[in-house]
């Protein structure tokens, strides 16, 4: 977990309806769209897919992200580490 000026920065996701959720202990917005949305988290990498998803709020100070829409789908890939950073197209051309 990552430590934001003393305090420990969870990972979390709560999904509500499949319409709309929230995340916390994102690090990244690699792409969306109305489709799709991939993010980079402390975890790893995120792709949410989905129905006209829509970011309604994006804070990466705090790493901080809400989608609504009609969430189809959650999926992670591979284990951040964190002396690791690799970059998404780095980690995609291994």
């Amino acid at each position: 977990m990552e430590e934001l000026n003393g305090v420990t920065k969870q990972h979390k996701m709560t999904l509500v309806n499949r319409k709309s959720c929230s995340l916390t202990g994102i690090t990244d917005v690699i792409a969306f769209d109305d489709k799709e949305v991939i993010l980079e988290t402390q975890m790893g990498t995120l792709w949410i897919k989905g129905d006209k998803l829509h970011m309604k709020r994006l804070t990466l100070e705090q790493g901080e992200v809400e989608v609504d829409g009609v969430v189809d789908s959650y999926l992670y890939s591979g284990q951040k580490s964190f002396e690791q950073k690799e970059s998404f197209f780095g980690r995609l051309f291994r």
